[in-house]
């Protein structure tokens, strides 16, 4: 006599509890964003169930099943959102169609080893779905402000045509304020000023201090690096209160001097973290060679030293020039009404009026720091490459 199996071994069971919980999810969002949760999570869950049921009896013809499906929901979101609708309609079905074959058909086990247990594959795709939450957590801040920053009207909302995506919701008019408005050109010039030279004595120092403290003779070096650090450990409101006080004594707030000067010091512990890093692997018997053959200092660290330890020193440049474009604290403190950066005029365009040109400005800054950090990521590839580390 046939046992009959255990519930959740059972793939029909599993599989609508599964698509269950994936519905009430979904319906969960949709409801939220039209003011009852609840009902949308009933609707999200009974829905999902439904078809379910429905693809499990249709196992023979799955993709017709799965066009069916997308049709539905292509039409359902036509009649409420529009013709946007139709995509994100398309979209869901097709999600839900192949969310339902890939737990019902054991297709989640296909790549997986086949000796790992059940509790064994939860928590790999567990895991996995909890990063991804932690990353759309996270994305959703930028991705909500690069679209508004195309918006037609003087509002940080989407507009009823945004939402529709027609063509009168969106204008560049928000970027061509930018580029006439003399106060965000001023501070367009003044961050093209700043960072580049802040970067630059940065990458000087912080270089030096870096060979410097790789050397086994330099006493203290825990101590001294400790300090270098420091301005990444302290909070930015105490340095720039420390900073103010300093330099009103010399004289050297309200100056661009004074500006540059601050954003060096804030800038310089990344790049002796990164030059001392790549520092960790370097020979030290390549500038004993050098002076050996006739060459003197400044032809051994150009020629030797500084094309092994480059992907460092660009890396920490590339950060300490991050640091100083999107620094705004310590302008608050040390800067005046001739020193106003970009992140400095966007504080000021919040408190006294809220212009979608902030949105912009943000959005140039975003793409900024992603091309950056692109750059970063292949300079340490190289880096490995060139140490003759491979990635597993």
């Amino acid at each position: 006599m046939n046992q009959p199996k255990p519930f959740f071994q059972n793939k029909i069971v599993f599989t609508l509890l599964s698509m269950g919980l994936v519905g009430g999810l979904i319906g969960l969002v949709i409801g939220v964003a039209n003011g009852s949760g609840f009902l949308g999570l009933l609707i999200g869950i009974l829905l999902t169930v439904f078809i379910s049921i429905a693809g499990i009896s249709a196992n023979q013809n799955e993709n017709t099943f799965r066009y069916t499906i997308c049709a539905f929901f292509a039409l359902a979101a036509f009649y409420f959102l529009g013709v946007v609708g139709i995509i994100l309609g398309l979209l869901l079905g097709w999600f839900l169609g192949w969310c339902l074959y890939w737990l019902y058909l054991g297709r989640y086990r296909i790549k997986l080893q086949p000796y790992l247990s059940s509790s064994q594959v939860l928590w790999h795709y567990v895991f996995r779905i909890v990063c991804g939450i932690i990353f759309i957590f996270l994305i959703m801040p930028i991705l909500v402000v690069m679209p508004l920053s195309f918006n037609s009207q003087d509002f940080f909302t989407f507009t009823p045509e945004m939402l529709k995506f027609e063509p009168e919701g969106y204008s560049l008019k928000h970027y061509r304020d930018f580029f006439t408005n003399n106060e965000w050109q001023r501070s367009f010039k003044n961050s093209l000023l700043i960072a580049p030279v802040a970067t630059l004595v940065s990458v000087s120092l912080g270089t030096l201090a870096a060979i410097g403290l790789s050397q086994s003779h330099v006493p203290f070096k825990r101590a001294i690096m400790a300090i270098l650090i420091s301005p990444m450990i302290v909070p930015l409101i105490i340095s720039a209160t420390g900073m103010f006080f300093f330099y009103s004594k010399l004289g050297l707030t309200h100056s661009y001097t004074g500006l540059i000067l601050a954003h060096t010091a804030l800038g310089t512990p990344f790049v002796v973290i990164t030059v001392t890093a790549t520092l960790t692997g370097f020979d030290n018997n390549l500038i004993r060679a050098s002076q050996s053959l006739g060459g003197d200092t400044f032809r051994t660290f150009f020629k030797v030293i500084m094309p092994l330890i480059l992907p460092g020193v660009i890396s920490g440049a590339l950060f300490a020039f991050i640091t100083s474009f999107d620094e705004v604290v310590v302008v608050l403190f040390v800067g005046s009404v001739e020193q106003v950066t970009i992140p400095r005029q966007m504080w000021a365009g919040l408190r006294q009026e809220i212009s979608p040109v902030i949105l912009c400005m943000a959005t140039c800054l975003v793409a900024l720091s992603i091309a950056l950090l692109t750059t970063v990521e292949l300079l340490r590839r190289r880096s490995e490459r060139l140490r003759g580390i491979k990635n597993r």
